[in-house]
């Protein structure tokens, strides 16, 4: 082995800032025998690389590194957040432009919900913006079906177990009531898989409409549905500092 090599960076790590998947599943391909370096297949992530190495995943060599970058994207109801879906159903980045670069999403949205996606060309990124420890807050607003019990919502900031599940505070208030429906602002950090649908279903609410409208510090705004809008580097170095490529 190189000192280069000994230098260089994991390699599921830098396959993963490529925004070909997450590090993770990187790391599976690798056991699965699917990764080559200078056309020699690995089956072990315990390797570093440096710019030097020829990475293939699937066949593919992976594209030089590049800087972070960061999309927001206002994804519709209806369609699901995944490259593919064996359901057939339609998905994310099959709305994208065709001259869009490869890129993942930072978290997910289930198909019923709708707002702000963040979408980036570095998976190490994205893992760390998904990470609870980041501290970042989502913001949605509920359109809730049922009669609101607004104790109850307020309970919710000390937390709650439904079916087994421990969910962390939750900030929930009355926006506004219009007949037999009620929206709500609604805020979390932890994001656990469709968490506001069955806190609210536990409570006798059904949820009707739900939109992310903030991920951390980046904003849905007034972006129109189903559009994307890139996140300037400025914005991307003053809000993630070390944490984005360009500044590593």
């Amino acid at each position: 082995m190189t000192d280069d090599t000994i230098k260089g960076e994991r390699i599921a790590k830098v396959i993963a800032r490529a925004g070909i998947c997450s590090r993770r599943e990187a790391e599976r391909l690798i056991n699965d025998g699917k990764v080559k370096v200078d056309r020699k297949t690995i089956t072990s992530p315990a390797l570093n690389v440096t710019a030097k190495n020829v990475i293939a995943v699937n066949g593919k060599i992976i594209p030089a590194r590049d800087s972070s970058r960061i999309w927001r994207y206002y994804k519709p109801a209806g369609i699901v957040t995944t490259h593919k879906d064996p359901e057939g159903r339609p998905t994310v980045f099959e709305q994208l432009p065709a001259n869009f670069p490869r890129v993942i999403s930072v978290g997910r949205l289930d198909i019923s919900s709708e707002g702000l996606l963040l979408l980036t060309n570095d998976g190490e990124l994205a893992r760390h913006m998904e990470l609870p420890s980041t501290g970042w807050t989502r913001r949605y607003r509920a359109r809730v079906h049922g009669v609101v019990d607004e104790k109850r919502l307020a309970d919710l900031a000390k937390g709650i177990t439904v079916d087994g599940v421990r969910y962390g505070s939750i900030q929930a208030v009355v926006e506004k009531k219009q007949r037999s429906n009620t929206w709500l602002s609604i805020s979390i950090k932890e994001g656990k898989n469709r968490e506001i649908r069955k806190v609210m279903e536990h409570l006798g609410l059904q949820v009707t409409r739900l939109i992310r409208t903030a991920y951390g510090p980046f904003q849905l705004g007034s972006l129109p549905k189903g559009k994307t809008e890139e996140v300037p580097t400025k914005v991307i170095k003053d809000q993630l500092g070390a944490s984005s490529k360009s500044n590593r």
